[in-house]
């Protein structure tokens, strides 16, 4: 009974930093891709609430893949096209130069993101080979 508690307290404690971590996670490419952009007060007003729109289309994209077990590349296509309609849409805030510069920095983002996670992964899996109890 005991270990009972105690998995699900851990169980608990994992899907809180998850949780938490998701909301640190996503303001934290917020204030990466405004410092990239370097919007102005008019710009920011116009791009947030597209860029919020573009941003809940791929999160729905992503989820009906995994909902429909559709193949890497369909996931691929539906995320491009997402893309080159906002690309569009961002031109009622960007000029071309920032929505290249946007899209930029949106892939280095994930790619960091990827690069700490496994840095992280790596930590931990020395950690454990050092002290295996």
């Amino acid at each position: 009974m005991k270990r009972l508690l105690l998995f699900v307290c851990f169980i608990i404690t994992v899907f809180i930093s998850v949780a938490q971590n998701g909301n640190r996670l996503y303001t934290l490419k917020i204030a990466y891709i405004t410092k990239q952009l370097d919007l102005s007060p008019e710009e920011a007003q116009k791009f947030w609430p597209i860029y919020n729109q573009y941003a809940e289309e791929l999160k729905r994209a992503r989820q009906d893949a995994v909902r429909n077990n559709k193949s890497e590349i369909e996931l691929d296509e539906a995320l491009l096209n997402i893309r080159k309609k906002y690309s569009v849409l961002f031109e009622q805030a960007l000029s071309p130069q920032k929505i290249d510069v946007f899209f930029k920095s949106e892939k280095e983002f994930g790619h960091y993101v990827q690069e700490e996670m496994k840095r992280r992964q790596l930590k931990n899996q020395r950690k454990l080979e050092q002290n295996p109890n």
